[in-house]
């Protein structure tokens, strides 16, 4: 089985014919993946929240993930500058394949009644944000901790600068796209 790297290398020859690129930098490649949770309500029960969900997405990302702090104080939703509303963790590198390797072959696989992602993750400016309703689908994760399920958001950055780009090149690389 083929990795994410090498799809990415081979996705110039695929692409080449198509957009016409002349030189293999041209074509677009992967920058970074961003996983991202928001833990804003869950934080006012539990104040060990945040900390669970750094150490899960430590495991399942192999790298440690930063709080997100409000910027602005909103009185509607009880909200003050500073107060943590989220997690968040960049990955670049050997572990973004390393992840992105383990998410197309281990874990959708693993989804509940998955059909394929619907083709509207692909933004206007070349990147794709997947939704990932439960972190249970992951194999690092225990299961025995069912009480504490959580999701987050996964976009990964491309180089691509169009739509139609982008959503070709996610295609060779190994996002399963619903027909």
């Amino acid at each position: 089985m083929k990795t994410v790297k090498q799809k990415e290398k081979e996705a110039y020859t695929a692409m080449k014919s198509v957009f016409g690129y002349k030189n293999p930098l041209a074509a677009p490649h992967l920058m970074k993946v961003v996983i991202a949770s928001g833990t804003g309500t869950l934080l006012k029960k539990d104040k060990h929240k945040n900390d669970f969900i750094i150490e899960r997405l430590a495991k399942i990302t192999g790298q440690r993930a930063v709080t997100k702090r409000a910027k602005k104080s909103i009185a509607q939703f009880k909200l003050r500058q500073g107060d943590p509303v989220g997690v968040m963790v960049t990955i670049r590198g050997a572990r973004m394949y390393g992840f992105l390797d383990k998410y197309f072959n281990v874990a959708l696989p693993r989804t509940k009644d998955f059909r394929g992602v619907d083709a509207k993750i692909v933004d206007s400016m070349g990147n794709a944000t997947i939704a990932v309703k439960e972190h249970t689908i992951f194999p690092e994760t225990a299961d025995e901790e069912l009480k504490d399920v959580f999701g987050f958001a996964m976009t990964i950055v491309t180089s691509a600068k169009t739509k139609e780009e982008a959503k070709m090149f996610l295609e060779l690389i190994g996002i399963p796209f619903k027909k």
